[in-house]
């Protein structure tokens, strides 16, 4: 069954009046039927509105089957989906190897906070393969991927770096959301656990904050469960409706982003401020065969450099656009568009862009508009000051 069909499908119906959404269920108390039952409850009776009721239940179900997950919990951003998958699997003593590119805050959370708990960080190159090998050593016990990276969409050789980690015992994460788990299948490739923020392509409208975390193995989602209980993750009914009803259109929205992306890189190569288009689906980039054979498909975001551009002309460029907004996120239905350059932290490998970098994410506007929308930037570019 193919993943559009499945996302239209799964759970369905959840009741015997026929509904194909679960209601929304809101409660903390659950009444146990006797006090025996109250600590002895049977497997899969809900005893605490913490752990998730009904539509919970459901958003767990439909992230599983797209990834053909062993296990799923559930965070309240994408962020809190990958500090869980690490403090899942590390403990004192140890040491986590990082993608250079990863997410800021979850970088930041490398640097300043996991060594507090006696767990260090060394950062890798964004391009790094089986030469990962090199970095494992007896204290290495995760590797923390993201593939393409968010801003500069290196693609990483998963396949190889989940191998070599297996055989050294050692758990590999990415953070997927660029794919949403619908074009890229990194449990299928070896991968242990692959965090995403669904507040992006499967929230879809803009409105809500969530994550996951999913588990190739019933070992690793055990580990992951009592974490995620441990320091008492919750995501609310409401918001997992949300996201449940986003997932229902994600292929469909992923799939008008992707193209209408594509139209916009091939007429952004037609400009004279940009310099190289760092979009992993068109043939010029550096990781595009690595990104034919893993992925199915791409989405909206991708990213270029203007070479002679300072963070004054970005700031100029995005001043100008009227339809891109000008916020951090993607994913939504509207465009959006930002200056990478304040936010971008490299110590294995430079990032290796020109000038200034700018970061579009396309929404489901018309691309002719956007297109408009963006000769207004580069014309206040052009224009003297």
């Amino acid at each position: 069954m193919k993943d559009a069909t499945r996302l239209t499908r799964i759970g369905r119906p959840h009741d015997d009046r026929g509904l194909v959404n679960p209601a929304i269920a809101r409660g903390s108390t659950m009444l146990a039927p006797s006090a025996r039952e109250l600590y002895d409850f049977p497997a899969g009776r809900a005893h605490y509105g913490r752990v998730g009721l009904e539509v919970q239940d459901a958003l767990r179900s439909a992230q599983m089957d797209l990834q053909n997950a062993k296990g799923c919990a559930l965070t309240s951003s994408g962020l809190q989906a990958n500090t869980l998958a690490v403090l899942s699997v590390v403990e004192a003593g140890g040491k986590v190897l990082a993608s250079d590119n990863i997410y800021g805050p979850v970088r930041g959370f490398l640097l300043n906070h996991l060594k507090r708990f006696g767990v260090d960080v060394e950062f890798v190159s964004p391009r790094i393969g089986a030469e990962i090998a090199d970095h494992i050593d007896d204290r290495t016990q995760a590797i923390m991927l993201e593939s393409p990276g968010s801003l500069t969409m290196e693609i990483q050789d998963l396949p190889a770096i989940a191998e070599i980690a297996q055989a050294r015992n050692v758990v590999t994460i990415i953070d997927d959301t660029w794919s949403a788990g619908l074009t890229l299948k990194p449990l299928e490739l070896g991968i242990d656990l692959a965090a995403q923020a669904l507040t992006k392509y499967a929230g879809g409208h803009s409105d809500v904050m969530m994550g996951c975390v999913l588990a190739r193995t019933e070992k690793l989602a055990a580990k992951l469960q009592a974490t995620e209980r441990a320091f008492g993750y919750f995501a609310s009914p409401d918001d997992s409706f949300l996201v449940l009803r986003g997932m229902r259109t994600m292929s469909l929205r992923m799939q008008r982003s992707a193209e209408s992306g594509l139209k916009i890189a091939d007429w952004l190569e037609s400009q004279t401020e940009v310099g190289r288009i760092y979009h992993p689906a068109r043939a010029d980039h550096a990781d595009h065969q690595r990104f034919k054979s893993l992925f199915s498909g791409g989405c909206g975001l991708f990213s270029f450099d203007a070479p002679n551009w300072t963070d004054r002309e970005s700031e100029r460029f995005l001043d100008a656009l009227e339809i891109f907004g000008i916020g951090y996120s993607w994913g939504g239905f509207e465009s959006l568009a930002i200056h990478c350059d304040p936010q971008l932290r490299r110590t294995a490998s430079p990032s290796r862009h020109d000038g200034a970098l700018i970061r579009l994410s396309i929404g489901m506007e018309d691309p002719g508009d956007l297109i408009a929308d963006l000769e207004k930037g580069f014309a206040a570019i052009r224009t003297p000051t």
